[in-house]
């Protein structure tokens, strides 16, 4: 792989290529980008869609909107940073093509803001129960009638793949969705493989899938104007990692790794005393000590080494890359930048705190549970009444349920799998709201 392709500024629909030189620096294409997905109304809904805490209504909990936006403020430091070491390293890219190290923080802030844009309501326990709906539920009973890729789809329904669907797929009158560039697109596709095979390797790129069957011909336009390395064979679809997409990462884990244990810790789930125990590990560099004797608030103290700490991630993951660039470019790095970050242990145990005292804890257990009924009794009443009308076989039920479909979601669709994917892509952009909204009119109950 090469920069100079895989910094494509190419859109959807674009007859020819978009040459940097010629951009505008005041409204650069890939800031384009960022603002198409802020202005979104797939981005605004995460306002209303858990992190951490499933229909928490305690103010300084994350919810995904704030996660996202923090993500993407770290993943601008990451791509800024490498940018600038890449830019001295290829100093034609500046010279011959025009680009900057700020192109580099530009796309990676983009992407990692739409990182978790695809994720249904109530956290990855959403991506559960539409998995387990079709796969232990009332939806086995469609298996036999799509094909077995399609199948995987919707047992393994996957919120990276439905948010490069919600990025980039048509609908009347608006072609390629938000027609983000390329090179954001790049970025943000972290496992850029289709459904099956199922984890065929070690390799970071293939621990989940990138897009639905009906994405796949897009996805590999995206991937071969950008001349990502093809890593499978016959008829399976799939690539090594846009390199960008390791900063998106990188990303997403330093701010989940250390905002969510937080979180915990404000909520009071995790002491303070655990805090200074493993935060104080990543900033024991840059601590000054003087300073953190003068907090006398424990929000306070541990803002400030949270702060420290993100700050100590992001430039052990920036050395991480620059390292491994050359491996990273010829499809030969099958790791997270953290995996083989300094400081994996301490990460490591945080994330196991985390996992026992607030990811396991009973509210959010609870809210969890809940969510799996939400869930799986909206999709069943919603796909059974399109199917029925696709069918001829509608009833006054069925009807009155379609009405309460949104009037972007009242499309024909031909095949049963895109039926189904349809339905399950409608009640993934769902807020927990919403869907909580949604179910109590479904069931008639009152509170």
């Amino acid at each position: 792989m090469n920069w100079e392709q895989l910094l494509s500024l190419r859109r959807q629909g674009d007859k020819g290529k978009r040459l940097r030189v010629e951009q505008d620096d005041t409204r650069l294409g890939f800031e384009v980008d960022y603002d198409r997905i802020v202005f979104s109304a797939a981005f605004r809904s995460l306002q209303d869609k858990t992190q951490v805490i499933p229909l928490s209504k305690t103010d300084f909990v994350h919810t995904r909107l704030t996660h996202s936006l923090e993500v993407s403020v770290v993943g601008r430091s990451l791509g800024r940073l490498v940018g600038k070491k890449i830019i001295e390293k290829y100093p034609h890219l500046k010279e011959v093509h025009g680009f900057h190290m700020n192109d580099f923080g530009a796309i990676v802030a983009a992407a990692s803001l739409a990182h978790d844009i695809g994720n249904p309501p109530f956290g990855h326990s959403g991506e559960k129960a539409i998995g387990e709906y079709f796969s232990i539920g009332n939806g086995q009973k469609y298996k036999g009638q799509v094909s077995d890729k399609e199948w995987q789809d919707l047992v393994d329904f996957e919120g990276n793949a439905n948010g490069f669907s919600v990025l980039t797929a048509s609908r009347p009158g608006i072609e390629g969705g938000l027609r983000i560039s390329y090179a954001t697109l790049g970025a943000f596709m972290k496992y850029p493989k289709e459904s099956l095979p199922k984890k065929p390797t070690r390799n970071i790129a293939d621990k989940k899938y990138g897009f639905f069957q009906t994405d796949k011909n897009f996805f590999e336009e995206v991937a071969a104007d950008m001349g990502l390395i093809p890593n499978k064979s016959g008829n399976d679809i799939g690539f090594e990692r846009h390199p960008l997409a390791y900063l998106v990462e990188a990303a997403d884990d330093i701010c989940y790794t250390i905002i969510d244990f937080e979180d915990g810790i404000n909520l009071g789930l995790v002491s303070e005393d655990f805090a200074l125990e493993y935060l104080i590990k990543l900033v024991k560099d840059s601590i000054d000590t003087s300073k953190y004797k003068t907090l006398t608030t424990k929000e306070d103290r541990i803002s400030y080494l949270r702060a420290l700490a993100i700050g100590s991630l992001i430039n052990d993951a920036v050395s991480v890359f620059v390292a491994n660039e050359e491996a990273i470019l010829n499809g030969k790095f099958p790791h997270s930048l953290t995996d083989k970050s300094k400081y994996k242990v301490q990460m490591d145990d945080i994330i196991s705190i985390s996992v026992n005292n607030i990811y396991q804890s009973r509210e959010v257990i609870e809210k969890e549970i809940v969510g799996y009924q939400i869930i799986q009794t909206l999709l069943d009443k919603f796909i059974t009444a399109y199917n029925n009308k696709y069918d001829g076989n509608e009833s006054n039920y069925d009807s009155l349920i379609l009405k309460l479909l949104p009037e972007k979601h009242h499309l024909e669709k031909e095949t049963l799998y895109e039926r189904l994917l349809h339905i399950c892509h409608f009640i993934s952009m769902l807020t927990d709201g919403n869907a909580l909204l949604f179910y109590k009119t479904i069931t008639a109950v009152k509170n």
